[in-house]
This record gives structure tokens, sequence and C-alpha cells, in this order.
């Protein structure tokens, strides 16, 4: 079965006759969950549920639960957890096994709901300028240290049976402006690039899926990475991730144009996959129509990625919470 080059969502907590009929004809690779979708444990199951019913398989449902003012979950469904930044901080030398408990919890609580992926780690490397949308979702500044850390919040989704999506590649770390409001542009070489940015994304680059950023890297393309097949090829190339690439939300207004015609720049670009958000049942649907199915290369990274999926390893919650607020001086969560 061909999937669909699309990653979608719902209006609501549960899908309507029509969302249903239109996921069953165009068969999406995956789904993408927001607040409006969620109310209850029970609810997300079954909607969970809905979004697999419609396309007859065991598709993808991801989310964005980075921890701090990025995620859907909120209490009492999920813990609320604080920005990953303060996190590193605030574990010093022991960082490395925080995050990955951190993730592993995450995990934990996003696999209970039938919730199988999730948009981190984010390796964008934090500068002194950079926008206050990103910079505390950032794990540092240093390429070593922040390749590091993606790798431990990598393995807690992996051990909990949740694919990670690392983003946003080749990085957004430079970027003074908010990419759901303004097109960044950055004004570095590629040298420069790939000596600093591009180094975690390497780092990671057999992590099972990706995600681009919406910003024009301006010494090397005139066009956002997302539709540049220049940008597209140096993520294969030279950072070499050979995962599945997905684009960030096409409805950014980073990004001109009607959605649909979007998707098939970033598809023709060499992206394998367009995640299109929060638009109207008809916008939904001329995304869907205009992306099609994927590529032979893409629905190899897509089969690929999927087989990675496993079931989650035994955790001794309590124990793994404990050892997180020691390695934290006790303040892992928010308030």
């Amino acid at each position: 079965m061909t999937f669909g080059a699309t990653i979608t969502d719902a209006e609501g907590l549960r899908l309507t006759p029509e969302e249903k009929a239109l996921f069953r004809q165009m068969n999406p690779f995956g789904f993408i969950l927001f607040a409006r979708n969620i109310d209850n444990a029970d609810q997300v199951r079954a909607l969970c549920d809905d979004f697999r019913e419609a396309v007859g398989r065991n598709c993808p449902i991801t989310i964005d639960q980075e921890g701090g003012r990025v995620q859907r979950l909120r209490a009492p469904l999920a813990r609320e957890w604080l920005p990953p930044l303060e996190h590193v901080e605030k574990a010093g030398e022991q960082a490395e096994r925080a995050m990955y408990l951190r993730y592993r919890l995450i995990a934990h609580e996003l696999f209970g709901l039938g919730i199988d992926s999730n948009c981190a780690p984010m390796v964008d490397l934090a500068r002194n300028e950079t926008h206050p949308f990103l910079k505390n979702r950032c794990y540092g500044s240093d390429p070593k240290s922040v390749s590091r850390l993606g790798k431990a919040a990598a393995k807690g989704h992996l051990d909990g049976g949740v694919l990670p999506v690392l983003k946003h590649m080749p990085g957004h770390g430079l970027s003074t402006l908010d990419s759901h409001h303004d097109l960044p542009h950055v004004d570095l070489t590629q040298d420069a690039l790939e000596q600093a940015d591009f180094a975690p994304f390497r780092a990671l680059n057999d992590l099972p899926m990706g995600m681009t950023a919406h910003l024009v890297y301006d010494r090397i393309d005139p066009q956002p990475a997302t539709i540049s097949p220049t940008m597209i090829g140096l993520i294969r190339e030279k950072i070499g991730f050979d995962g599945l690439i997905m684009t960030d939300d096409i409805s950014m207004k980073a990004l001109s144009g009607e959605p649909e015609d979007i998707a098939g720049q970033a598809l023709n670009a060499g992206c394998d996959v367009v995640l299109h958000c929060n638009g109207p049942f008809a916008a939904r649907a001329k995304v869907l129509e205009a992306a099609g199915q994927m590529t032979v290369p893409a629905q190899k990274r897509a089969e690929k990625a999927l087989s990675m999926r496993q079931k989650p390893a035994e955790l001794d919650i309590q124990a793994a919470e404990a050892e997180l607020s020691a390695l934290m001086g006790g303040q892992v969560y928010v308030g």
C-alpha cells in the first residue's frame, strides 16, 4: 500500500464523517494532534483509533510534546515540564541522563494514549540573538553537547516506543524572527553552517524522521529550505540524513502561496512528506490531493521509519521520577 505524501490533522475531538471519508480516500501517511484535539485520555485514544480505522492501518500519530512552552498535552494528562534549556541548565553535568529520563517519561505518556511519534528532539543551536519563540526550547549553544543531549532525547523516545522527529533541519537557531509569522533569513556561509548548525543534525542522521526549517540561507539559496532543492540536497549529502524528511507546517506564514502549491514545491524540492496543519476541511482536501502519493524512495524511507517502532521497554515510573528529581535538585516540573 502506497502512502499519501501528507501528515495532516483533525478539526476537533473526534473525526467527522467527512474527515473519515477524505482520509479513507487519500490515505495520508500519518496525523498530528493539537490542543483542540485533546480533552481526556479516553477521548484521545478514541481519536487515535479513528485515524487508524480511517486509513486501515497502524499509521503514525505525532504531536509537539517538547515539554515547556511547546507541549500539547497538559496536566492532568501529562507532566508540566520545565522548558528544555532550563532543564539542561538545572541538570548540569548530569544533563544527558536527565534528558534521557525526561523524554523516556514523555514517551510513556504518549504511548499510553495511542501516540507513537513526537516532534523532538530539537537540536537547533541557541544564540544570543535567537528569537524567543525558539530559544528556551533549545538544548544549548555548543554543537557537541547539543548532539549528546539530542541523542539522549532520541533514545528516550525509542525506548518508550515513540518515533522521534529530528528538527529543524538544517538548523533554526540563527533565526531572529518567528517563522510562524515571518520568513527568517540567515547570513552565514555554508562552511560556517557545516561547522556549527549542521553538526548536531549530522550526529543524529540515523534517526527515522526529520523536519525542515522554514528559513532562507541567503549565501546558499534564495528560497526557504523547505522548498529548496539545494538545501534538501545539503541535508541529504552534507548532513547525511537518509530518513524520512517531512516539512514543518506549510501553513506557517514564513511560506507564501496557497498550501496546495507549497506542498508541490516542497515535494519537488525533495521532501518526502508534507505536514499541513490548522487548515479548514477544504484546504486539507486540496493539500491531500495536490501531494498525492509518496515517491518510491519516500515510501521506502517511510517503511524503514515505521520498522523502528518497537514495544516499549519496561519502566519503573516512580524510580525514573525519583532519579530525575535527584539529578535536577528537586525541580523537574513547572510550579
